[in-house]
């Protein structure tokens, strides 16, 4: 679907919302029968390995619903130099992706707190985190279940940097 006459920025924001309000916009949804599933992560430099997490998310439930680190959250769990794009930015990346349903964000460095608001139905997560993931007992005691994403060999926001840094001295 091609928009005409909207800008940008009018296009994300109608994905992008505050978790609390996002609750709001799904209830009625959730009283239909729509599930829904969530993933989170920074997304910085967004990449193939980012599209395939997100798309296959995307398949386990009606709804796809992710959730973005803060910057100042991604300095704190990452790096102090992260991220390298602003979290805005970000979202409006994820929000273009026609499979994303909503975008949120949480400033905490683990996103317990932001599932017990949503409650997801499924919770998505790359299998290198394990099914004892730090999300998985909340996951459970929201009535939850967790899926779990193969990851792709090579396709790592760290080793795009390290690969840009070998090349551009």
């Amino acid at each position: 679907m091609r928009l005409k006459d909207t800008s940008w920025q009018s296009f994300a924001n109608t994905k992008i919302i505050e978790a609390h309000l996002l609750t709001q916009r799904l209830q009625p949804l959730r009283a239909n029968g729509t599930t829904v599933a969530t993933l989170n992560g920074s997304f910085d430099l967004l990449h193939a390995g980012h599209l395939y997490i997100l798309y296959e998310a995307s398949q386990v439930a009606d709804l796809l619903v992710v959730a973005l680190n803060t910057d100042a959250s991604v300095k704190r769990y990452k790096s102090p130099r992260r991220p390298i794009i602003p979290l805005r930015e970000r979202m409006e990346m994820v929000a273009a992706l026609s499979f994303v349903d909503f975008v949120t964000w949480f400033d905490e460095d683990d996103p317990r707190a932001l599932l017990r608001i949503l409650t997801p139905d499924v919770h998505v997560n790359g299998v290198e985190y394990g099914k004892e993931c730090i999300e998985a007992q909340t996951v459970k005691e929201v009535g939850g279940r967790l899926h779990l994403v193969d990851r792709i060999p090579g396709l790592a926001t760290s080793q795009v940097i390290k690969t840009i840094c070998e090349n551009h001295p």
